[in-house]
């Protein structure tokens, strides 16, 4: 009797994991098209305004110049 009682058990726990497994990979899926809608906006918009209205802060590349003293 407890046999087919942790039997079942697994399966049950088995269909569960199976389940929260399909759940998580459609959160995964829509996480990933928000990221893509949401990265497309911020080119629109980078685009629409010269890249001053950005989140991203864009430095400019600046040289330094290293001088040393001949002795």
């Amino acid at each position: 009797m407890g046999a087919v009682v942790s039997c079942i058990k697994s399966v049950l726990r088995t269909i569960g994991n199976c389940l929260m497994a399909i759940v998580n990979g459609i959160g995964a899926i829509l996480t990933a098209i928000i990221n893509g809608i949401v990265t497309l906006f911020d080119i629109i918009i980078s685009c629409l305004t010269c890249g001053r209205g950005g989140s991203r802060r864009r430095g400019l590349k600046t040289r330094t110049h290293h001088h040393t003293s001949r002795v």
